[in-house]
């Protein structure tokens, strides 16, 4: 069985500790150093630690079969889980520049907070300019982070190998997973609508299900030393465990509780989000009121009887209980690939508890 820990608190506590060394380091570069990599170490706090516990539990299923029952967590799973969630607090850094967002978990955007520091400082030139350009380094800092934390816990693994090319895999595809996010924005109105729907679920594929659920979950595994039979069952849970995932955030994002989500209602609205919620909301208007939807999405001064208005689109065309539906569908067909695989039995129920977290969460 699993030992008595709190796994989003030994993930923590192993990401702090590294910051804290990376901290110490950046004293020999001067006081903008320290100050810069203060705020990297401060992007790292907080959240639900996804990736890390998936990592962790998806170690436990293989290491508690293999081994025969674990009594205490691989060091080295530890900091893979870690180096997960540090590359995660990269991509928020970039993906906030990215859509222009103000906020991340009820605080400042990275860019914003380094906008404020500019102007706390006095310092020349324009505030908004810097902090996009220094949030742009500190999310490749980030990503450094990352690659040196895994390495630094890794490296005397014996499976090491198999677990640095599923990270690897993974960065390459989110990293284009991303890009897919804004061709599609960039592409909507002049591909087919037939196909807005694949397009969409590619995109909710690439850029976090496979990367938020199922590649962590693999790379816990691979340090265990999956078998094939157990890297497969793994696969066929944490894929669509990770496509109902990201729609719950695609729900999140257009009707989300702003004092929960820690970022304004119907924010994907603004940001023009092209996701499966909106595919299927066009495939069911008419040719007026779809224009007029295209028209809206995107634009970044919508008002709040404007997010209304499009949120009552969205339920009366059907396109919020389909999206339900297919969560629901999806959580069903995960559950189905625990069934009879050899995994630890308590591990097998640790997934499903995070796959209903997962589905199930308000933020």
């Amino acid at each position: 069985m699993m030992p008595s820990v709190d796994l989003i608190e030994l993930v923590s506590q192993r990401m702090e500790r590294f910051a804290e060394d990376r901290i110490e380091e950046a004293a020999e570069l001067g006081p903008d150093a320290v100050a810069f990599v203060r705020t990297a170490a401060e992007t790292i706090t907080g959240g639900k630690r996804l990736r890390g516990r998936f990592c962790l539990t998806g170690w436990w299923a293989v290491a508690g079969v293999s081994r025969r029952g674990v009594t205490e967590v691989d060091p080295a799973a530890v900091a893979a889980a870690a180096a997960l969630e540090i590359f995660h607090a990269a991509a928020l850094v970039h993906d906030d520049l990215i859509d222009n967002s103000d906020t991340r978990r009820g605080r400042p955007a990275a860019h914003r907070a380094l906008e404020s520091g500019h102007g706390a400082r006095g310092w020349n030139g324009d505030g908004a300019t810097y902090g996009r350009s220094a949030a742009i380094l500190l999310g490749d800092l980030l990503v450094a982070w990352s690659d040196d934390l895994l390495e630094e816990g890794i490296r005397h693994s014996d499976t090491a190998a198999a677990a640095r090319l599923e990270y690897a895999r993974m960065r390459r595809e989110v990293t284009v997973g991303q890009l897919l996010d804004l061709a599609e924005e960039a592409a909507a109105l002049s591909v087919d609508d037939a196909e807005h729907a694949d397009r969409a679920l590619r995109v909710a594929t690439y850029k976090s299900a496979r990367y938020s659920v199922l590649q962590p979950l693999l790379i816990g595994a691979e340090l265990a030393g999956a078998t094939q039979h157990q890297r497969e069952a793994l696969g066929r849970f944490g894929l669509p465990i990770g496509l109902a995932f990201q729609l719950r955030d695609d729900v999140l994002g257009v009707f989300g509780d702003s004092s929960v989500t820690g970022k304004p209602s119907g924010d994907d609205l603004r940001e023009g989000k092209r996701t499966l919620l909106i595919a299927f909301t066009r495939e069911t208007l008419a040719t007026g009121a779809r224009h007029t939807l295209d028209e809206l999405l995107g634009d970044p001064d919508l008002d709040e009887e404007q997010i209304s208005s499009l949120q009552r689109t969205i339920i009366d065309s059907g396109a919020l209980a389909r999206v339900e539906d297919l969560i629901s569908d999806y959580a069903v067909e995960a559950d189905r690939a625990l069934r009879g695989a050899a995994l630890d039995n308590a591990a097998v129920g640790a997934l499903r508890d995070l796959a209903r977290a997962a589905v199930a969460r308000t933020s």
